[in-house]
């Protein structure tokens, strides 16, 4: 039943570079990959700081090292997650397994959803501790940029699971196509006993009936 769905009938099309880029998956993934590149790169460079006070270095936003972890982590994941999907996208077009596109693509579904989530809670974790922060001694523009590019993050990745969930929908919406109920599809042939009088054609009479219903008086035998 799902030889059809998730077109898995326009597979094996020969690759095209130039239409792979136009579209606006790639894109979101470029984007995404260079927002997460952003975020881990600039924290690891410049995201630990000597102050005056502790002469250990500490995270620039208000010296909470998990808020620097968090956002390390995530990016590098994001990255991570971004090139395999790139791949994935590149060679989605060569596979015929209707069971194996729902299952990249339900992926890429949960996945974009899940870091669309993850990443609301770290620019909202660095947002909230770098309005906390004081010190003076703290690359400002790095801080800002960390905190401008988990935002777009969140864009990124929510247009990422938009297409993913339409993909998805599209799916759904090829089987539920290709079912059809017999009972009301007219190229169906009809039941053979399908007929105006309820039973079936030619059916005749028992030669019995007649001689049941009226028996006769009883006849002894002769001798």
């Amino acid at each position: 039943m799902q030889s059809n769905a998730y077109g898995a009938p326009l597979a094996g099309g020969a690759f095209d570079l130039r239409d792979f880029m136009k579209k606006p998956q790639t894109i979101l993934r470029c984007l995404s990959w260079l927002f997460a590149i952003v975020v881990f790169a600039t924290i690891t460079a410049e995201g630990y700081v000597n102050t005056s006070v502790e002469p250990q270095s500490t995270c620039m936003f208000n010296q909470r090292d998990s808020a620097c972890s968090y956002g390390v982590g995530i990016g590098v994941l994001a990255f991570l997650a971004c090139v395999a999907f790139l791949v994935l996208d590149a060679y989605f077009p060569q596979i015929s397994n209707a069971k194996e596109r729902k299952y990249i693509i339900i992926g890429d579904l949960v996945f974009s959803a899940a870091w669309t989530f993850l990443w609301f809670i770290c620019f909202c974790v660095l947002a909230n501790q770098w309005s906390w922060t004081t010190s003076l001694a703290v690359p400002a523009d790095a801080a800002r940029a960390v905190v401008a590019f988990s935002f777009f993050s969140i864009l990124s990745w929510a247009l990422l699971s938009y297409f993913a969930y339409e993909r998805y929908h599209q799916g759904l919406s090829d089987l539920n196509q290709q079912y059809t109920d017999p009972a009301v599809d007219p190229s169906y042939p009809p039941a053979p006993y399908a007929t105006s009088s309820g039973g079936p054609t030619g059916y005749q009479q028992s030669p019995f009936s007649q001689s049941q219903e009226n028996p006769g008086e009883y006849q002894p035998p002769s001798y």
